[in-house]
């Protein structure tokens, strides 16, 4: 199993021997992702330094330092919809909300399971509202629903406004066992317009990090949904599909997603959950839910990535369902009853490093030792070379390791390029996690670094989130292809090169990292339809680039001199 195949090995054995040296200062980079926070979740009222610009609520009069609705707080009213026949991207707003529906407890550990959170008053103003008025921070807190169609929905188009509707009308999906409810029950509420504030003492560690080095406030998860198409875009580029020996197939029928609206309902689609669809052949307009998708992005004032990435007769992952291979290797069980990808066969980052003779690992939280059984801490889909039959059936396996082995490597042999996805209770996620606890594991693996002085003076340290968790966020979203970009999440570049309290505009997402490593090692892009052959965005005063679609490299948040 852990053999490299003749035809990989041959391949290797043909590279030059000489490693691929850094462009830059930079000879290490390591990537912290946390989950499910968006840039105005965490970054709502902080003011950089230097009268620089920033996009927050605060900077646009929604709210006021104190947390309290700004002068322009109707720039955040959400509103109510209809969508009673096909799945609509924008669906017809009938009006705003008077109040904000009280936010639910759902996923919340130590809460009553799926009730309204009495911590939170029944009568929010409709916007966006301090979570820390109602409880201390890191609190455990309901989880806003974040899936592929419905993040759709909430953008709106870009109008951002139906975060609440969208969370009440469909939440985590029809077909999601106990998060699914009934509709017009979805255990949602208003928690999607919480917020933390910087301003009145929030995230600390993350202000502090701001102040000090450098961070983007228009950084974006590359695909709409959640965590696990977002890590596999961060390996790939690209996104996942379904398909047997590395051809496409159409995945079984249950497992197919249908976001038209069941009959009689408002927006309570037909088959969408965890437990149900998560494919779509996103080329054929016919199938469910595409062709709103399709419509929109023939109205786009520019050409979409690649006509929309939508190859014929493939049925994309737009959804978290689990890899195809154990943390030791083994095939993981396939069929209508197994919501696990088919092992795939797409290029991804490691196997680029690996032929450029460049060192890597990725150290996920709890995933032990790669034989015995994990820990209760792993998130699989936070693993996504676990995808990969090119990773692991091959020697490039042992590049997997556990988290712990980062504490030892940061001290005598760390890679070229370390990605970290934490252990769950402390990604930051909503609900199960807290986020200081993240706060607190970025700043621990900051000092360890510093502490090994050689070390930190060629590091640079690039601390993100999967996706956005489905919270609300205020900021410019940038379509590239069918299946995002979505909101905008926090990035934060820590290291002696990182601009100090810059608050960089260039456009990025989670494949701006991938275009970092390859322009700083010299690799090409991954693929013909990897998102890293976009170009570097050109702007001026906007957020908006001029030569859209494109994304930007990361290298404008680091000054290196001459």
């Amino acid at each position: 199993m852990n053999r490299l195949r003749p035809s990989i090995f041959l391949f290797l054995a043909c590279l030059p021997a000489s490693v691929h040296a850094a462009a830059t200062p930079i000879e290490h980079l390591i990537v912290i992702v946390g989950e499910n926070r968006t840039f105005d979740n965490l970054f709502a009222t902080y003011t950089p330094k230097g009268g620089q610009r920033i996009s927050n609520l605060l900077s646009k009069g929604i709210v006021k330092l104190d947390g309290s609705p700004g002068k322009n707080f109707g720039l955040a009213a959400q509103q109510q919809a209809v969508d009673n026949d096909l799945y609509s991207v924008e669906p017809n707003r009938v009006g705003p909300y008077a109040t904000l529906p009280q936010p639910y407890t759902t996923g919340a550990f130590g809460q009553a399971l799926y009730s309204p959170d009495p911590r939170f008053p029944q009568d929010l103003p409709n916007g966006p509202f301090q979570i820390t008025k109602y409880v201390y921070y890191g609190a455990h807190t309901g989880d806003p629903a974040h899936r592929f169609f419905q993040m759709w929905q909430q953008v709106d188009g870009g109008k951002m406004d139906l975060f609440t509707w969208v969370g009440t009308s469909i939440g985590f999906g029809s077909s999601n066992g106990p998060h699914s409810g009934s509709p017009g029950m979805t255990a949602q509420g208003g928690v999607s317009m919480g917020f933390y504030n910087m301003a009145m003492g929030d995230a600390p560690i993350l202000r502090n990090l701001a102040e000090h080095y450098a961070i983007g406030d228009n950084y974006h998860q590359p695909i709409m949904g959640g965590t696990g198409p977002n890590y596999f875009a961060l390996a790939t580029g690209d996104v996942a599909y379904y398909s047997r020996e590395g051809k496409p197939e159409r995945p079984p029928e249950k497992q197919v997603e249908n976001p038209d609206p069941r009959p009689g309902t408002n927006n309570w689609y037909r088959n969408d959950g965890y437990a149900g669809g998560s494919y779509v052949d996103c080329s054929d307009e016919n199938q469910p839910g595409v062709a709103g998708i399709a419509d929109y992005l023939k109205k786009l004032p520019y050409k979409a990535f690649n006509g929309g990435n939508c190859a014929p007769n493939t049925y994309y992952l737009v959804n978290n369902y689990e890899p195809g291979y154990s943390a030791s290797g083994e095939p993981a069980a396939l069929g209508p009853d197994h919501f696990t990808v088919p092992p795939l066969a797409v290029p991804n980052i490691g196997e680029a490093l690996s032929a450029g003779k460049v060192s890597w690992k990725w150290y996920a939280g709890g995933r032990g030792d790669g034989k015995s059984t994990v820990n209760k801490e792993y998130c699989t889909i936070c693993d996504p070379f676990t995808f990969s039959s090119r990773v692991m059936t091959t020697q490039l396996r042992d590049n997997l390791q556990d988290l712990s082995r980062f504490y030892s490597d940061v001290g005598k042999d760390l890679p070229a390029v370390s990605f970290i996805s934490p252990y769950d209770s402390i990604s930051g996620h909503p609900g199960y996690a807290m986020e200081p606890g993240f706060d607190q594991f970025v700043e621990d693996i900051i000092e360890k670094v510093r502490q090994n002085r050689k070390l930190w003076e060629k590091t640079a340290i690039l601390i993100t989130y999967d996706e956005g968790g489905g919270y609300y966020d205020s900021g410019y979203i940038q379509t590239l292809d069918f299946f995002g970009d979505g909101t905008r999440i926090p990035v934060i570049a820590v290291s002696p090169y990182a601009k100090k309290g810059f608050v960089d505009h260039t456009y990025y997402d989670h494949v701006s990292i991938l275009k970092f490593i390859e322009k700083n090692w010299g690799l090409p892009p991954l693929s013909s339809r990897s998102r890293d052959n976009l170009p570097n965005p050109v702007q001026k005063d906007s957020y908006i680039p001029l030569n859209r679609p494109a994304i930007g490299d990361l290298m404008n948040l680091f000054e290196f001199g001459k």
